[in-house]
């Protein structure tokens, strides 16, 4: 549960979210990710040390440059994480539907009864 309060709380600021949708293209360094945002190189490195805390990206050393890029086993936990709730309510809306279905027939049977089954 930890690594969810990490995870979540990155991702609540809506520039590091912008900087996860650059990274869901490929890895990106820094100055790119910086060139696609309106925010300073060194701003940039403070969100992906963040990121990279909270176990969603993780850095390369590729020469000189140490590229970022998603860490996908970290958005597959926070999905089924989520998947649990989002079950839980759509198994609730779907026995809201049933219910709502019988209420609508019942309530044009008893304004029809010649129409009723």
């Amino acid at each position: 549960m930890q690594y969810l309060d990490g995870a979540f709380a990155a991702l609540s600021d809506p520039t590091r979210r912008a900087i996860v949708a650059q990274l869901a293209l490929g890895p990106r360094t820094v100055n790119e990710i910086a060139d696609a945002l309106p925010i300073s190189q060194p701003a940039v490195s403070k969100h992906l040390k963040l990121l990279e805390g909270a176990g969603l990206i993780a850095r390369d050393r590729v020469g000189t440059t140490r590229p970022a890029r998603l860490a996908p086993e970290a958005f597959v936990q926070l999905d089924r994480w989520l998947e649990r709730y989002r079950q839980l309510f759509e198994d609730r809306f779907q026995r809201l539907d049933t219910l709502l279905d019988t209420l609508q027939k019942e309530t044009v049977d008893a304004a029809n009864p010649d129409h009723a089954d």
